[in-house]
């Protein structure tokens, strides 16, 4: 995994190369499938936490990532099925990049 710092006038950037490779088809959908799992529960622990202790909570963003997020699943699970029924395998490229916001 590499990491590369960048400070450009102000700002700092960061960019982790989190996957980068070919991978199997069973392979690929772990990696992505559980990606994707990390951040709906992220919002569901996120959503949990605004409602506690208040049960009329506003919790329209993370209603709203959760349901995204689990399309972006079905998406996901779709592509790789066609994959799998070609027996192609599957390059995946995933830079994070984080700024600081000022």
């Amino acid at each position: 995994m590499k990491a590369a710092v960048q400070n450009v006038g102000a700002d700092t950037t960061q960019k982790i190369q989190l996957v980068d490779g070919v991978f199997t088809v069973s392979e690929a959908s772990d990696v992505v499938l559980s990606l994707l799992n990390e951040k709906i529960n992220f919002h569901k622990l996120q959503r949990l936490s605004l409602c506690e202790g208040h049960q009329h909570a506003n919790t329209k963003f993370p209603d709203e990532r959760i349901t995204e997020l689990e399309h972006e699943k079905s998406v996901a699970k779709e592509f790789f099925a066609q994959a799998r029924s070609k027996g192609n395998t599957i390059k995946i490229d995933g830079i994070l990049k984080i700024s600081i916001n000022e």
